[in-house]
């Protein structure tokens, strides 16, 4: 059950308790009771809204960047992973198989206030090789979610 619970989630995260114990043939009591369990083993991380920016008048930034980093000893890649998560600019950091260790994207309201914190802040970390910036241009998907389709007028064309 915790796994349908999760896939109705992932996709809808205003699906209250009575819809899932609808959709899932379950009593509400056990469906909160799993809710909560998985809430307090961080399953459930928290619940957030998609938010297509392009479509208001907010000005955001968001960067990919790859990074290359020494590992430190007992620590591996934790230790800096940790150092860099802590500043409020990034939203995900990610350990990466491949050509660089870690992605970091950062979200900021300029391009020059992204370039600052990569020059000023990540860059200079002592576990710090490389970096190699990469801005998001346009998101046409997100989080399994298609931001910008138009939807087509399927009826069909009557003429006198």
């Amino acid at each position: 059950m915790r796994e349908e619970i999760l896939d109705v989630l992932e996709k809808n995260s205003r699906a209250t308790i009575t819809d899932l114990a609808v959709m899932l043939a379950q009593p509400e009591e056990e469906i909160a009771k799993e809710i909560s369990a998985m809430e307090k083993e961080k399953i459930i991380c928290g619940y957030h809204t998609l938010i297509n920016w392009d479509k208001t008048n907010t000005e955001r930034v968001v960067a990919l960047i790859e990074v290359r980093v020494t590992p430190q000893r007992d620590e591996g890649f934790d230790s800096i992973a940790k150092r860099i998560y802590r500043y409020k600019e990034v939203t995900s950091v990610y350990l990466m198989s491949g050509a660089f260790d870690l992605t970091v994207i950062i979200e900021g309201r300029t391009m020059k206030e992204v370039a600052l914190f990569v020059g000023q802040k990540l860059a200079v970390l002592d576990s710090v090789i490389s970096t190699s910036t990469h801005f998001v241009l346009k998101k046409y998907k997100d989080h399994g979610l298609v931001l910008d389709e138009e939807k087509k007028d399927e009826r069909m064309i009557v003429s006198p």
